[in-house]
């Protein structure tokens, strides 16, 4: 990107409204431009493919793929891509994962407008974003035990199924959000049990509330 030249933006998410929120925001913001916008992880995969961006705005629930899947697989091809997660999910919840994953930073849907432009512009020069809070946290957890808790050894998928579970949704009703089988989940809810060394359902529920993983 030359010193003058737009950021040029793709946007993936899968609420229309929040598409069209970063339209009206970048259309006040001279030094952006949008060039995409996709609800679909696979639609972004190959956007990020054949398109030249400065930085992808990326949500991780999609319509049809998760996020930080859609994160790894863009990653894995294009090493030097800047992704922004843009989340309503609590950064306890997924920025450990996302950064681990290749994100260039992360950010709730619940930040502010001037928050969001800055991470915009500082991702976009190559650099890392995450908040102060964020920050705090990391710097916590660097000598504490619970960075072996349970639910750490758990893959992306089967930690969104369990916070999924613990929201109180049914193994269908996840099965339909996420556009997998009733089978799939009902295996990543057995793989959760099995290695967090959990019975059923309640006592998930329990350690994810005990341990902050749901509101």
């Amino acid at each position: 990107m030359t010193e003058n030249a737009p950021i040029k933006l793709i946007i993936v998410d899968d609420h229309p409204i929040v598409r069209e929120g970063m339209k009206s925001l970048v259309a006040g913001t001279p030094d952006m431009t949008i060039v995409a916008e996709t609800p679909s992880g696979i639609e972004a995969i190959r956007m990020a493919r054949q398109m030249s961006f400065s930085v992808m705005l990326l949500d991780i629930t999609l319509s049809d793929k998760n996020g930080i899947e859609v994160l790894k697989q863009i990653k894995t091809e294009k090493p030097d891509a800047n992704i922004l997660i843009f989340s309503m999910h609590r950064e306890d919840q997924y920025a450990i994962r996302s950064l681990k994953a290749g994100a260039s930073g992360y950010l709730s849907k619940q930040c502010s407008t001037a928050d969001l432009l800055q991470a915009i512009r500082q991702v976009a020069t190559g650099l890392k974003y995450i908040t102060p809070q964020l920050a705090q946290e990391l710097a916590n957890n660097l000598n504490q035990e619970h960075e072996d808790a349970p639910h750490k050894s758990l893959s992306d998928r089967e930690f969104q199924t369990l916070t999924m579970i613990a929201s109180g949704k049914s193994v269908s009703d996840i099965a339909k959000d996420l556009s997998l089988s009733v089978k799939t989940i009902s295996e990543y809810r057995s793989r959760i049990l099995l290695k967090m060394k959990l019975r059923h359902n309640a006592e998930l529920t329990h350690y994810a509330i005990k341990n902050q993983l749901v509101e």
